[in-house]
């Protein structure tokens, strides 16, 4: 505690270059807190996958299609509770060219049944039920566009060709991040019948709701057996599978980030071994000094991790004040209102902000290893005539 004391009193004798340490350091602990919270964003949907459903595709691709007779077949298959499909529309809003967000065909019944953590308002659930032209989009989404239930919407179609008309008939919220809040969903059958015959009765991929999330894999495995003799075969994995085969396009960038997140941390450390050996060289006659009147080798370099210490919690404390902000109110919330199908949720985990804060200690302490060291085996006679 006297070393932390000490270290104190010592990081405020040169003001200026403790602010600008301190300052380099909170820098670097904003640009860690918001680098891993992306990270975190991006990858939400996988750490909060549902444990009770599963995930079923086309076994060649994703992108290839499904047979809608297979729903009944899984349906029919011992510990799956309910089965809902989805088909990919891949459309966008004339009005909003530059923007993406999730659009596809569901049976609503179903959808609903499968994503118990979509809430929507028994009026506007009934009527979206009602209207074959009705959509059920994400209040996230409907606030970023301006929708209100009631609003007719015009789609472009991108895999399916035209112009496409909805009417909002219901909006949604997330009772759990497992599902985003920038979804447009609508009736699949609107979609089926307009299809030409080759393409009718396709469907993108299924859902299930399974009775015991322990069984999962055998659940997953009974579906694909019941397909395995049929010409179009199935691979089924569980829903935290599904969504990392989504994130497998995109996994070197999320390497990137998570190496550019490292190595933002050893460019603060070396700023820190910077400033400790600074302040060691300064200050060698004075430890010269204290070793003369009885002071241990222990005791220098007690100081000086003491020193490294102080730096390392002040920088940590400052980063954490200004990323809180910074992060949720301000580069959070613009990422959650335009891009807010891939950052659905930013938000500063408690895990990452006490990450940080203890890597700011700790690289301090690392950073003062050398320092301290070599303050602790300084010779007497030697330190006493040196002058800075």
């Amino acid at each position: 505690m006297k070393s932390l004391v000490l270290g104190l009193k010592n990081i405020l004798r040169n003001k200026l270059r403790t602010v600008l340490t301190v300052s380099g350091v909170a820098v670097a602990i904003v640009a860690f807190l918001l680098l891993r919270t992306v990270l975190d964003a991006w990858t939400a949907a996988v750490d909060h996958a549902a444990k009770d459903r599963i995930g079923t595709r086309n076994k060649v691709s994703f992108v290839m299609p499904l047979p809608l007779r297979y729903m009944q077949e899984i349906r029919e298959i011992p510990g799956v509770k309910a089965v809902s499909h989805a088909q990919w529309f891949g459309a966008k809003d004339p009005k909003h060219e530059d923007e993406f967000f999730g659009n596809f065909a569901v049976v609503p019944e179903d959808f609903l049944e499968v994503y118990d953590e979509i809430s929507v308002p028994p009026d506007q659930k009934e009527g979206w039920f009602q209207n074959r032209k009705g959509a059920l989009v994400g209040d996230a989404l409907a606030k970023k566009f301006g929708w209100e239930v009631g609003d007719r919407v015009t789609l472009r179609g991108t895999i399916y060709a035209g112009d496409w008309e909805f009417e909002i008939s219901a909006i949604y919220t997330a009772l759990r991040r497992s599902i985003d809040r920038y979804s447009f969903v609508f009736h699949y059958d609107y979609l089926n019948e307009a299809m030409p015959p080759g393409r009718k009765d396709q469907i993108g991929w299924v859902v299930s709701r399974i009775d015991d999330p322990g069984r999962a894999a055998a659940i997953a495995q009974a579906v694909d057996r019941r397909f395995e003799e049929r010409d179009i075969q199935t691979l089924s994995m569980s829903e935290r599978a599904l969504n990392t085969s989504f994130l497998g396009m995109i996994s070197a960038v999320l390497e990137a980030v998570n190496v550019v997140s490292v190595v933002i941390l050893i460019i603060m450390m070396l700023i820190l071994g910077n400033t400790i050996a600074m302040g060691v060289r300064e200050r060698t006659n004075e430890y010269g000094v204290l070793r003369a009147i009885g002071f241990l080798p222990r005791h220098i370099a007690g100081f000086v991790l003491g020193e490294a210490f102080a730096i390392g919690a002040l920088g940590g404390i400052v980063g954490l004040l200004i990323g809180y902000p910074f992060v949720e109110k301000g580069l959070g919330r613009f990422l959650e209102e335009n891009m807010g199908a891939f950052f659905p949720f930013v938000r500063i985990s408690a895990t990452t902000a006490g990450a940080a804060l203890a890597l700011s200690l700790l690289l301090a302490l690392v950073a003062a290893l050398i320092p301290a060291y070599r303050a602790s085996k300084l010779d007497v006679v030697d330190a006493l005539r040196r002058i800075g």
